[in-house]
């Protein structure tokens, strides 16, 4: 069965907000056909047995168990690929990203046409409700980002995205990948669009990084992603006609350049 819409939340040890943010995510979305995929990446507080409970009463949510702790990009990873959606629109477990952002974050690739190229939505949150350490951090590692790739987003570590299945599944795979898709997109010749998205206070639990901890595996990871948008060559291609063969050789307009794109949202301005 194919649907147009998967949902994936990669989870561990969120018991105290899984269930509630999966709820709300049912009512957000209660007039799309869809689908929810929650990917347990080895929780050991309980989060196994809320989704269990959550199953029974959301014949839409699937549950993806990892036996191991793969972190977030694998769990990301293992959703997308079990996913039977077209369009995919992640977001975090732990309720900070509040689901009524999904159909503002899904609009573009919805309405968009097709020679738009979207390939990502990435949400930028508007008054973060982290602590003043985790925002300067954040600030300063997306600036630094910027500086590196280019990639025109200035939060893009924010958890609600929304991509085509089959562009996400074209970009080269790595660890922390999810910190850098804007510049792995425009890496593979696609589009971003930014959309302005609310952010909300954890109410239970606590984050799994300390900001020394997100920075020492960050700049290893920038590295390696400035590299590889450093080494990749996107070929401007033509299809030669059938039955035409004197336009062989001839100058052909070059495909249009991929941007960043930002939609203003009139309730958040």
């Amino acid at each position: 069965m194919t649907l147009d819409i998967s949902i994936i939340l990669p989870a561990r040890d969120e018991a105290g907000n899984i269930g509630e943010l999966l709820s709300e995510i049912g009512r957000v979305m209660a007039d799309t056909d869809h689908e929810i995929v929650v990917i347990d990446d080895a929780s050991s507080d309980g989060t196994r047995q809320v989704l269990a409970l959550a199953r029974r009463r959301m014949p839409q949510l699937r549950v993806i168990c990892h036996e191991s702790a793969c972190g977030q990009s694998a769990a990301i990873r293992t959703g997308v690929m079990a996913a039977r959606g077209r369009l995919i629109a992640t977001l975090d477990a732990d309720g900070q990203n509040p689901p009524g952002n999904l159909p503002a974050l899904l609009a573009p690739l919805l309405q968009a046409a097709p020679e738009a190229r979207i390939g990502l939505v990435q949400g930028q949150r508007v008054n973060r409700q982290d602590t003043w350490s985790k925002r300067w951090a954040s600030r300063f590692a997306n600036r630094v980002r910027n500086a590196l790739l280019h990639d025109g987003v200035s939060d893009s570590g924010c958890g609600l995205k929304a991509f085509p299945r089959d562009v996400y599944l074209s970009l080269p795979f790595f660890d922390h990948i999810h910190r850098f898709m804007p510049a792995m997109v425009h890496r593979e010749g696609w589009n971003v669009v930014t959309v302005p998205v609310t952010h909300a206070e954890r109410l239970s639990g606590r984050s799994k990084y300390s900001n020394l901890q997100r920075g020492l595996v960050g700049i290893v990871d920038l590295l390696g992603a400035a590299w590889l948008t450093g080494r990749r060559k996107l070929p401007q291609t033509h299809e030669l006609p059938m039955g035409l063969a004197d336009t062989a050789g001839k100058d052909q307009p070059p495909l249009p350049r991929t941007r960043t794109a930002i939609v203003q949202d009139p309730v958040l301005n």
